[in-house]
């Protein structure tokens, strides 16, 4: 039982780390990219306007869900400390809803759908987090 109790949040976060480091990483290096086709993207919605601000915010949320989830499974594996792996997992949470918020405004509803899965992943990952730290693991 053990084994399953720090295999499964593990994968979790590896599944989350490698999402939101890729994706925040490539907001890093290809900001300017990125920027043009999320004004491209919102040019006919009412976020047009937010995009300058909104997009550090989304690149700092992305890359910090990223590291989050990378050091709490180092954290889980050294001392079974499930607390950094939790942030992670919560700011994960977070990034997709603000995310599937700009998809559905931006009535990209194919591109909204397809945040669900990854959603139900990070609240998937922050149960079988809290469960962890709940159990005295």
């Amino acid at each position: 039982m053990k084994t399953i109790l720090f295999t499964a949040p593990i994968l979790c976060l590896a599944f989350l780390a490698i999402l939101f480091l890729q994706s925040g990483l490539d907001k890093v290096f290809n900001y300017q990219g990125n920027k043009e086709w999320l004004q491209s993207h919102f040019a006919k919605s009412p976020l047009k306007k937010t995009v300058d601000f909104l997009m550090p915010m989304i690149t700092l949320l992305e890359v910090a869900s990223g590291v989050c989830c990378a050091v709490g499974i180092v954290m889980i594996l050294i001392n079974g400390n499930a607390e950094i792996g939790l942030l992670g997992a919560q700011l994960s949470a977070v990034s997709i809803l603000a995310l599937f918020f700009g998809q559905r405004v931006a009535q990209d509803y194919v591109g909204a759908a397809t945040l669900t899965t990854y959603f139900i992943i990070s609240i998937m990952t922050n149960y079988l987090l809290w469960d962890m730290i709940r159990a005295g693991y």
